[in-house]
């Protein structure tokens, strides 16, 4: 007998809100559908009103753990915009930062999936490892979480000898500490065995679904915008793409702990070989009339930023296309067929970020033509929706 259970939008085993739509078959999971619109902020229509040096600072706080990735995918579209070739040592300090903010969110992704899979232990390791990593990402910009080192034509800070070794010292730790996460990762057996075969997505449908990041990798596809589209230095740096093809939650643990290593020998490269000279140029305060795609690969996948200039200082439209969004199609082919107990560890193997992938779409008034609507029109909405709730079945009439 199938039936029908709403997880979301407010759930424990939700740190943001979303609604899954479930239809079962006991404890299988028949089909699925997701429900978003729930954590929207404005962000986009914000960003009309900012000018360009502002908005580094409001791209920043699209999302915390993706703070840098955000940033830096905005700072080279508009630099393209402006047609300014940053100083080669900005762009080695800022590719610096790039890994180490995947570094830090990865460990922060293999502690949430050893909590969710009941090992306590391995949570406890890597996220006191990723207090190390904050610790090095303090040391440069004077931030822990937004680092704001951006700007345009390179970085604001720059990095001293002392530093330089200090992070190189620390890597070594790291680099001891990811060898025995990936041998536990590989062949704990509980961990292994909660894992292996959950979640599972082949690799045509991790393709043709259009999955990003280690969730696509996971699936055997090596695609990495690092590679394939490379930006800031990544073209003179050797580094390999990280895959695996399990097409499971485990291949997703695998990948993103291989790619920890790659990251470390990333990190290495650079300061062995940061160049001299300055650290920034200076860029002129409009931007020509003109339009960018602006690609990055984010610990999660790829980031997407589109920036439409019209002359002025302000951006006239920013759109961000952020991974979790992406994903959420994969998601979906991820959790049929799959068990109600295995729900928190499938999405969560997609390290969404719910806030980042939000956005308001404008509603057509009738008359073909779009509006921006007030807060309060929001919310009246949300209020005329919230009565036509059947509270019996569980079940919303949606208005639009």
């Amino acid at each position: 007998m199938e039936f029908k259970v709403q997880l979301g939008p407010q759930h424990p085993a939700l740190h943001e809100p979303i609604s899954i739509r479930m239809t079962l078959d006991g404890e299988v999971i028949r089909d699925a559908d997701l429900r978003l619109g729930y954590n929207h902020r404005g962000v986009e229509k914000l960003a009309e009103s900012r000018s360009f040096i502002q908005n580094l600072y409001l791209t920043e706080r699209i999302c915390g753990i993706c703070s840098f990735s955000h940033q830096t995918c905005y700072t080279q579209g508009v630099e393209k915009l402006m047609e300014l070739v940053p100083a080669r040592r900005g762009l080695y300090i800022r590719t610096l930062v790039c890994e180490l903010e995947r570094v830090h969110s990865h460990l922060l992704w293999l502690g949430v999936a050893g909590q969710e899979a009941g090992f306590e232990s391995f949570f406890m390791y890597t996220w006191r490892d990723r207090e190390v990593v904050m610790d090095i990402l303090d040391w440069i910009s004077g931030n822990r979480v937004h680092y704001s080192m951006n700007t345009f034509g390179g970085v604001r800070r720059d990095i001293d000898e002392m530093q330089r070794k200090k992070i190189l010292d620390t890597l070594d730790l790291l680099k001891q500490r990811t060898d025995y996460y990936l041998n536990l990762a590989a062949s704990e057996p509980t961990f292994v065995g909660r894992l292996a075969g959950v979640g599972k997505l082949s690799r045509q449908q991790a393709i043709d679904l259009c999955a990003v990041g280690p969730t696509l990798r996971a699936s055997g596809v090596p695609m990495d915008v690092r590679k394939d589209d490379p930006y800031a230095v990544y073209d003179e740096i050797p580094f390999e793409v990280s895959t695996a093809d399990s097409c499971d939650v485990l291949g997703r643990a695998v990948v993103r702990v291989k790619e920890l290593i790659q990251s470390y020998r990333i990190i290495e490269f650079l300061l062995k070989n940061l160049p001299e000279g300055p650290f920034k140029v200076k860029a002129p305060r409009k931007v020509k009339p003109n339009e960018v795609y602006s690609r990055y690969e984010a610990p999660r996948g790829e980031n997407v930023h589109y920036i439409k200039s019209n002359g002025s200082d302000k951006p006239e439209r920013l759109k961000v296309r952020a991974p979790t969004l992406a994903n959420y199609p994969a998601t979906i082919a991820m959790l049929k067929n799959g068990f109600i107990a295995d729900i928190p560890l499938i999405f969560a193997a997609i390290d969404p970020c719910i806030c980042c992938a939000e956005r308001l779409v404008q509603l057509d008034d009738g008359r073909g033509r779009g509006r921006v609507l007030r807060f309060s029109e929001l919310r009246a909405m949300a209020n005329e929706r919230a009565k036509k709730i059947d509270y019996t079945k569980r079940e919303i009439a949606w208005p639009f």
